[in-house]
């Protein structure tokens, strides 16, 4: 899957992938937006196609019920979907950390843009674990994935 991998950060050990950009811990989230790449937003166009004619000159129609959402860096196209679906912001997923790594203790440790930005996710360790049989230990995590 690291070749699907376009932007990420973390904290902690490197990745078996090796990519990305290595944080110190506890770095506020505009370091996190801009070293995981998600320092982009996600617009949108009204759907337009072209429709032959006899003459060869084809008239450009909308399809309303349908929008395309593509990226405001790069104008690259991630994904049609229907005029109700609500765009959340690249940003928006770190953003929701916010304050459970400032007042919960909940600490960032990835942040990744994958397949051109048509997959974003982040993952926080919660501080709470748990050992099973005494031996292995389990932490807590948890993440936010959008999928376009």
């Amino acid at each position: 899957m690291s070749h699907l991998l376009e932007n990420m950060a973390y904290v902690g050990e490197t990745p078996w992938h090796g990519l990305g950009n290595q944080l110190t811990p506890k770095q506020p989230l505009e370091v996190w937006v801009q070293q995981s790449g998600m320092d982009w937003q996600i617009k949108e166009s009204p759907v337009r196609f072209m429709a032959e004619s006899a003459d060869n000159l084809g008239a450009i129609h909308s399809f309303p019920e349908q929008k395309v959402l593509y990226r405001s860096d790069s104008k690259e196209a991630l994904s049609v979907v229907s005029q109700r679906y609500k765009i959340v912001q690249p940003r928006e997923i770190l953003e929701f950390y916010r304050d459970l790594t400032q007042l919960s203790g909940y600490e960032l440790e990835t942040a990744v843009v994958l397949k051109g930005g048509r997959k974003l996710w982040a993952l926080a360790r919660t501080g709470q674990s748990t050992a099973l049989k005494g031996k292995d230990v389990v932490n807590g995590y948890t993440y936010y994935f959008l999928y376009h």
